[in-house]
């Protein structure tokens, strides 16, 4: 702002002193592009370090910069990181700016602090229809299914028109919520109240809605009739949910289909693999083994993240590398044997190999999310609350044993997967056991 008030001060500016206020400009444009271009993707630690880099060589990051770098926080839950860049925002004037102000909805929500995500929509002077959804999708994805009905209610009485990502929003809280007739009249309501043709998400998140129900025929019967074709949006729920419900023959109808049209996705492929190991059919669960191998395919490994004391963690399903590794071990054996004088029992049928029970529950130890809820247990004081980002779905087992872990260690867990937050707390889940 500066180089621009003195080059406003020249009376007749020559080439040398435009290309010098360009170049200025295109610094700090290098800067954030290469910011947005790391969060968006998948690097988000390096965006993190560029956004130090750049202050330290005397850039101010600004009201575009701030957006590009706070997905990469809550990417990867970054919580500590990404309210030191709200306070950064704060004392530099921008927090007031719609999109600085809708990309810290989205952070908090992505770093499970939905309460911070509603306070700073509450703060905002102005909202545009992106801040709505990105409040009703945050909420959606914690399975806060009333607020988000809440929300859709007073976004419209506040003269905003829903779009279909609204609808989206609202359809995945009722999935979440297992609000399976409030969630076909929204659907139905879509196109007769507000002129909105459902598209591909919204059938996706209707697929979603009735398997998880256990209305498996409802739902295959909804994709045979839809008015386009099914994708892999479609097709993908409808296999996760015979996967729940141990539906054989519309899982294979499901998967057959994803194979043709996503013969590279290793995790159709192993979807289908636990249908046949959940009914101990080994010979099949083989069978597709090979299928993968004949590919080259292999399953995508699980793989956890954690932030303790601002430094973020990353752990593996199997993981023998992490410097911790024999204390996290003997953390999970010591609760082991205290979950099961409570009478716990592993639920081993989440293990895909044809081994003995033992050495069933030895495999189940070694999932990323334990690992990490261990880690975070041994470098934490009783009482701080933990949070986890997966890249996969959270197992039915570690479901079960993180809930265990909550009340028995007197901690909040929150745990992001791929489909939605789960808030552990005193032996509970917020998800209700349905996800």
């Amino acid at each position: 702002m500066e180089a621009r008030k003195v080059f406003d001060r020249i009376p007749r500016p020559n080439v040398v002193a435009c290309s010098a206020l360009l170049s200025g400009y295109a610094r700090k444009v290098s800067w954030t592009s290469m910011i947005a271009s790391c969060s968006q993707n998948g690097k988000d630690m390096e965006a993190l370090e560029l956004f130090r880099e750049m202050q330290m060589e005397g850039l101010k990051p600004n009201s575009v910069t701030i957006p590009c770098l706070l997905p990469a926080c809550g990417n990867i839950a970054a919580l500590m990181h990404g309210k030191a860049v709200h306070c950064f925002s704060l004392k530099n004037w921008v927090s007031n700016d719609v999109y600085v102000g809708t990309a810290l909805i989205d952070m908090y929500a992505n770093c499970g602090r939905i309460q911070l995500s509603r306070r700073c929509f509450d703060s905002m002077p102005r909202r545009n229809l992106v801040s709505w959804n990105a409040l009703l999708g945050g909420y959606a994805m914690h399975g806060k299914t009333k607020e988000a009905l809440e929300v859709f209610n007073l976004m419209q009485k506040s003269g905003q028109e829903p779009d279909f990502i609204s609808f989206t929003s609202v359809l995945s809280a009722c999935s979440q919520g297992g609000l399976t007739e409030e969630g076909k009249f929204y659907f139905d309501s879509m196109s007769k109240d507000y002129g909105i043709e459902p598209r591909l998400e919204h059938y996706s998140c209707m697929v979603s809605l009735l398997g998880r129900a256990g209305r498996i025929v409802e739902a295959y019967t909804m994709v045979k009739q839809m008015p386009m074709e099914p994708d892999g949006c479609i097709w993908g729920p409808l296999l996760s949910s015979c996967r729940v419900h141990h539906n054989l023959a519309i899982g294979e109808i499901a998967a057959r289909k994803l194979f043709e049209l996503e013969p590279n996705n290793p995790g159709n492929y192993v979807l289908l693999s636990n249908i046949y190991a959940s009914k101990s059919m080994w010979v099949e669960v083989n069978s597709v083994r090979e299928m993968m191998k004949s590919k080259g395919l292999r399953k995508n490994p699980g793989c956890s993240w954690i932030e303790i004391k601002n430094k973020v963690h990353m752990l593996l399903a199997g993981d023998n590398l992490h410097p911790q590794m024999p204390e996290i071990t003997k953390k999970l054996g010591e609760l082991r044997v205290e979950m099961q004088k409570s009478g716990y029992l592993p639920h081993t049928d989440f293990v895909l190999q044809d081994v003995e029970e033992q050495d069933k529950e030895e495999m189940l130890c070694d999932h990323s999310e334990k690992l990490a809820v261990a880690l975070g247990l041994l470098n934490t004081s009783r009482g701080f609350p933990l949070q986890v980002i997966k890249n996969l779905r959270i197992c039915g087992d570690c479901h079960a044993v993180i809930k265990f872990i909550s009340e028995f260690e007197d901690r909040e867990i929150f745990v992001r997967d791929t489909n939605r937050f789960h808030h552990f707390k005193d032996g509970a889940c917020s998800c209700g056991d349905l996800w």
